[in-house]
C-alpha cells in the first residue's frame, strides 16, 4: 500500500484519541527502509506506534528491529513464530517472540520477558502441536551473554 495513504488514515484516526497507532505487514512484504519511513512519520502523529510483522519473506525480525530503532514502542509477535493469517493466503506466522526477545536483549533493550522461560514454553508448544515450529532460538538455545542483558 502507498505509505502516504496509510499515514493519512492514521492521521484521521487521531481524532478518536486512540492509545496507540499500529501498522501491520500481515503478508510480510515490507523491508526495513519502508518500516523506517512509516514509523518515523507515524511517531510524528503524537501517539505511541506499534508494529505487526509476519516473517513470510524472512524480513520480519529486521523490520521489527528497524521499527524499534525508528521509534516504535509496541511489537506484536507470537511464541515460536506460530500463526498465519486466514485472509492472506501463503502468509506465514507472526515474527517469533523468542527470536525477537533474543535480538532485543542482545542489543540492550529490556523487554521484561524471561527468555529462558519463553524457550521452555516454545519447546512445550512444539510437543503439543507435534511439529517443528518456526522459531530459531528455541531450537539453538539461549546464549549466556544475551540472558545477562535481560
Amino acid at each position: 500500500m502507498d505509505p502516504g495513504y496509510v499515514l493519512g488514515l492514521a492521521a484521521r484516526l487521531i481524532a478518536a484519541d486512540p492509545d496507540e497507532i499500529a501498522f501491520a505487514d500481515t503478508v510480510g512484504v515490507g523491508v526495513p527502509k519502508q518500516v523506517r519511513h512509516l514509523v518515523t512519520e507515524g511517531v510524528k502523529l503524537g501517539k505511541p506506534v506499534g508494529m505487526h510483522f509476519h516473517n513470510t519473506r524472512n524480513t520480519g525480525i529486521a523490520n521489527a528491529y528497524e521499527a524499534v530503532a525508528s521509534g516504535a514502542v509496541v511489537l506484536d509477535s507470537s511464541v515460536a513464530g506460530i500463526g498465519g493469517c486466514p485472509f492472506a493466503p501463503r502468509a506465514t506466522g507472526n515474527i517469533c517472540t523468542d527470536d525477537l526477545v533474543y535480538l532485543l536483549h542482545g542489543e540492550g533493550i529490556l523487554t521484561g520477558i524471561d527468555l529462558d522461560a519463553l524457550l521452555v514454553i516454545s519447546e512445550w508448544l512444539e510437543g503439543i502441536l507435534e511439529r517443528p515450529l518456526e522459531g530459531m532460538v528455541y531450537k539453538a538455545g539461549n546464549f549466556a551473554p544475551v540472558s545477562a542483558a535481560a
